[in-house]
């Protein structure tokens, strides 16, 4: 049996986004297959069932070299293309096979709106360094694994029993976040109870636009582990969320998404998939944007001072959506 090791360090969205690769190698070629990521996304990996190992770092690679050379892989799918990831596949010397980051093509769409990249999705070309191994998509879109012991704890019983829209209101960065006064806007018109999703940086702007917005939104923000806040997105009739790592929790559940986008576009190669040539997302952005995308991350505050691609997104516009 073939073993092999998959590196991706972070973050939630990028290793949800690995999960057709971890299948797609098990069931094809019946590997023995091993992951490396940083120790706060262990939660996301713990109970896939195509996973026989999984190795943590905290900060160095070198915590973990010497049990990876115990390992004696037959290759490597490097996923991350990274200083970290070159320094474990010198150390391994293995036969290693890297996705294509584009960095030049997304670096002149920032940096000179001058789009090269291809219409391919990331998960495609995460597939693609596999392909010398034989390996095809299998179409399947992205999976999500609960470990067997979880259990909901901080839950409220309502979300089991009544449908409601499920709002991930934070994201990494403020340009892909919609400013608090538009969110309070869609939430007050959304006519369906909504549920608040987020960190414990977005529980103060939550408690606000529960407040604001009615007896109708709950907010869960800063409230609930990463399962369980993929419980409740699981639960939603519609997931409304930035461009961020609840969005593509969401595709995993195949939700209704409602994608909300900033600074970052689509074309980057990161929209919500489906798997098998579905789409069950329907994405807002402010089109003919010259200074978009400002970046393919984002920044803490738009570096232009006017906040156009959030705050011009037409809120009449999603609210349709959701009545449908």
């Amino acid at each position: 049996m073939r073993k092999i090791l998959i590196i991706r360090f972070s973050s939630i969205g990028d290793i949800v986004l690995t999960t057709p690769v971890i299948r797609c190698l098990r069931k094809q070629l019946g590997a023995e297959i091993h992951f490396i990521t940083k120790q706060q996304y262990l939660p996301l990996l713990e109970a896939n069932p195509y996973l026989d190992k999984i190795f943590t770092i905290r900060k160095k690679v070198s915590e973990v070299l010497p049990l990876l050379k115990k390992e004696h892989y037959d290759c490597i799918i490097d996923l991350h293309k990274n200083i970290r990831s070159m320094q474990i596949r010198w150390a391994l010397t293995a036969k290693t096979y890297a996705f294509n980051k584009l960095n030049v093509e997304k670096w002149l769409l920032v940096h000179c709106n001058i789009n090269r990249l291809p219409n391919i999705h990331i998960v495609d070309r995460y597939l693609a360094a596999t392909a010398p191994l034989g390996i095809k998509n299998d179409g399947q879109g992205l999976d999500y694994f609960f470990p067997p012991n979880y259990q909901a704890h901080n839950l409220p019983f309502t979300i089991h029993h009544s449908p409601f829209v499920a709002f991930a209101i934070g994201a990494t960065f403020q340009t892909k976040r919609l400013p608090t006064e538009k969110i309070i806007e869609i939430c007050k018109g959304s006519g369906q109870p909504v549920v608040l999703l987020g960190g414990k940086n977005e529980q103060e702007a939550g408690n606000l636009i529960a407040q604001e917005a009615g007896r109708h939104v709950l907010n869960l923000c800063g409230k609930l582990t990463l399962h369980e806040s993929a419980e409740v997105i699981s639960q939603a009739a519609k997931v409304i969320t930035h461009d961020t790592g609840m969005m593509h929790i969401a595709a995993a559940f195949q939700k209704e998404i409602l994608s909300i986008w900033g600074n970052t576009v689509p074309a980057l190669g990161m929209w919500p998939y489906y798997g098998n040539g579905s789409n069950r997302n329907k994405t807002f952005e402010v089109q003919n944007l010259s200074c978009r995308p400002c970046s393919k991350l984002g920044f803490d505050k738009c570096p232009k001072g006017h906040f156009k691609c959030m705050i011009d997104i037409p809120v009449p516009e999603i609210l349709v959506a959701l009545s449908k």
